[in-house]
């Protein structure tokens, strides 16, 4: 039993190319031996060898002058916004993403957050850890998001 509104996600074959730009080949790992995700993110990716990595630090819903939305959904859109714009620093997008890790204070923060990710992952998602914390940096945070992106050299 899963429980309330959690539902397996469709498996895909091993060997199911990902189109994501800027990466050669990119396989989602899903086996057949394990539990399908039990929301939207692949359980794997297998990304070839010699690409480029940015990592970024985990990204906070805060606005260049210091504003905080008050919702998880507004913070998400600030994290994910922040991510793009350290990726295009670096040459990237959103679509070279394969690996996010979420924060999130409270499990009622988590609709919020799956709404701006699937804004901005409409295709393949990332591999994702969605983590419950008791807190972060300052109170009025309620989300936090890390991502790893690849791309060919």
């Amino acid at each position: 039993m899963l429980g309330a509104g959690i539902t397996p996600q469709r498996r895909v074959p091993l060997d199911a190319p990902i189109p994501k730009p800027g990466i050669t080949v990119v396989r989602t790992l899903s086996p057949s031996t394990i539990h399908p995700p039990l929301a939207r993110y692949s359980h794997g990716y297998s990304v070839p060898a010699g690409h480029r990595l940015t990592i970024t630090a985990g990204q906070l819903g805060i606005e260049l002058d210091g504003k905080i939305p008050a919702d998880s959904e507004g913070q998400a859109e600030i994290c994910f916004k922040n991510i793009e714009a350290i990726l295009a620093e670096d040459g990237m997008t959103m679509a070279n993403v394969v690996r996010l890790s979420v924060y999130v204070t409270a499990r009622e923060h988590m609709e919020g957050y799956r709404r701006a990710r699937d804004r901005r992952f409409p295709g393949a998602p990332p591999t994702t850890t969605l983590i419950m914390v008791a807190g972060l940096v300052r109170p009025e945070f309620v989300i936090e998001i890390e991502a790893i992106a690849a791309a060919a050299p």
